[in-house]
């Protein structure tokens, strides 16, 4: 395999770039790993930097490297990096996880400002999914996360009472809470499903960019994953509600419930490729893009 001397030269300066970055934010990159090992909102932290330089390493060939080196646009993001870095380590009133949020986001700006700098603004633009990828390496601050598990809640609760109507089982809603004939359960925080709903909406996003050519497309089939997100949450409580109520009440406490993510992240995978396999129709007779 033969190297482009131009080529291999910038990426061996963005790799020193992005050393330099991982050292200066040594103390957050490590708050960082110690996050995504003990909270499961943030377990998918520790994958984004390998799926992002796979995304980088298969776009490779289609970068159009600018004759020298930009430091005037790679500072468009430069800037705000250090911005942000001063707003954290400085914002007092904020609690520890927003500011890890903070120096997570002011070093994610930095490695796309060696990006450009190394590659110029063509292959950053070419290149935009993949470094917008990265922002997923940010975690959700806890003001906009409890938004977002409480806005699963309420769709998981939707979803899974129109199930209990599909059985026919007699179930009474009150807000978060069924009652059932033998017991009342409640679709609480930690059955929101949101650990699962995150590798869901990265696996649409992922599959979005390398299968479909129009943006529309892409926006159906992601929005479609985050359906699914609902319905497959749906499912999953209803199933274990039923079956705890006419089968066993252990399944409520069981495996299924405690280890059985994957059987329904999978049921929500296979809602998802119908969808899928209509809107492919057209797009195999031409290469695919990136995401425009």
């Amino acid at each position: 395999m033969t190297f482009d001397p131009r080529s291999l030269n910038r990426w061996l300066i963005f790799g020193a770039w992005v050393l330099i970055s991982l050292a200066l934010f040594a103390k957050p990159v490590y708050a960082l790993l110690q996050l995504a090992n003990h909270d499961e909102t943030a377990s998918h932290i520790l994958l984004i930097p390998f799926i992002t330089a796979w995304l980088l390493y298969t776009e490779r060939k289609q970068l159009q490297l600018e004759g020298a080196f930009s430091l005037r646009p790679a500072m468009l993001f430069l800037v705000p990096s250090l911005l942000t870095a001063l707003f954290s380590l400085n914002c007092q009133a904020c609690a520890p996880k927003t500011r890890l949020s903070g120096y997570a986001l002011s070093l994610v700006l930095l490695v796309v400002a060696g990006f450009i700098f190394a590659f110029g603004g063509v292959a950053a633009k070419y290149s935009r999914f993949a470094l917008a990828f990265l922002l997923f390496s940010v975690p959700i601050p806890d003001l906009f996360l409890g938004k977002i598990i409480y806005g699963l809640q309420s769709g998981s609760a939707a979803i899974a009472e129109i199930f209990f109507n599909l059985s026919g089982a007699p179930v009474l809603r009150q807000g978060f809470v069924f009652h059932l004939p033998v017991m009342s359960i409640e679709v609480a925080q930690e059955c929101s499903g949101i650990r699962s709903s995150l590798a869901l909406l990265i696996l649409a996003l992922v599959v979005a960019h390398f299968s479909f050519r129009a943006f529309w497309k892409k926006s159906v089939f992601v929005a479609a994953g985050l359906c699914m997100m609902l319905v497959k949450n749906g499912i999953r409580i209803a199933t274990l509600t039923l079956l705890a109520n006419y089968v066993n009440p252990a399944f409520l406490t069981g495996s299924l419930h405690h280890q059985g993510g994957i059987v329904f992240f999978l049921i929500g995978l296979a809602l998802l490729l119908p969808v899928y396999w209509a809107l492919r129709k057209g797009e195999a007779a031409t290469p695919l893009v990136a995401w425009q």
